[in-house]
């Protein structure tokens, strides 16, 4: 809470390795303040908290902070959170799909939260540009201009639609242990710094994250995998995200992403 903008790149609870480790880590970012006070949460539901040393901490990066940042923090506190009831919230069968194809009745979650110099993304998600299944794939635009000033963009597909963990709609994906998805550049080598799910915090916070990156691209259709295995799933607002920057991307990148779930 000083200009606005400031991005930390991750909160975490827990996480301190060592001859008496804390018994979990609980991971949320990146989030982009801004110049009011507002609340935000890291969901504890189902994590072992039997034993934590490490009961807060945040990261920045110059990459997303080029110029300093300055932010204040208060009222941090633990409890207990009774509007959460995640043992009456049905679980999604496998696979659970975040884009099989346009307008296809298994897409789950809308690509409507645009972070960073969301003016430098362009969205299609009905492709016919060699889509790796199907009649579409999803192709994005990054022109690196920074356009907001924030020199790094992505795209969180979000339920519902602008969900900051304002709308308690979370789905239980708890039996997925894996998200696939298939991806190339336009070229090959375009960089894309992290590819996640989950993460968003509010007062209904997606209950874990996992992620990967920085990926390189290849011209070639190529699957990835972010493992799930030992990760929180019962309650995923964030179904996925992606983020890169000018940096990494100078001249700007051109990619497609297809078949991406959850399994």
């Amino acid at each position: 809470m000083a200009k606005g903008g400031e991005v930390i790149q991750k909160v975490a609870v827990g996480g301190i390795k060592g001859t008496y480790s804390d018994s979990t880590t609980v991971e949320a970012g990146p989030l982009e303040l801004t110049d009011t006070w507002k609340k935000y949460t890291i969901n504890l539901a189902g994590k072992d908290l039997s034993y934590i040393s490490g009961g807060f901490n945040w990261v920045m990066t110059a990459d997303h902070n080029p110029e300093g940042a300055t932010f204040f923090i208060d009222d941090i506190v633990f409890e207990a959170d009774p509007t959460m009831k995640p043992e009456s919230r049905k679980q999604e069968g496998m696979p659970f799909y975040v884009y099989a194809d346009r307008s296809s009745m298994n897409n789950h979650f809308i690509p409507s939260g645009w972070l960073g110099d969301y003016g430098d993304l362009k969205y299609d998600g009905a492709s016919k540009e060699d889509p790796y299944l199907g009649d579409t794939c999803i192709k994005i635009g990054y022109s690196g201009k920074a356009s907001n000033g924030a020199r790094w963009a992505g795209i969180y597909w979000q339920y519902p639609a602008n969900n900051w963990g304002t709308v308690d709609k979370g789905y239980d994906l708890s039996k997925a242990t894996k998200v696939t998805f298939w991806a190339r550049g336009a070229k090959g080598g375009e960089r894309i710094e992290e590819f996640k799910i989950g993460g968003i915090m509010g007062e209904f916070s997606d209950s874990d994250a996992a992620g990967i990156g920085p990926v390189i691209l290849n011209k070639e259709w190529t699957q990835y995998t972010i493992d799930l295995k030992g990760k929180d799933m019962s309650y995923i607002i964030g179904g996925f995200c992606f983020a890169t920057n000018v940096d990494v991307n100078p001249d700007g990148a051109t990619f497609y992403l297809d078949e991406i779930k959850y399994e």
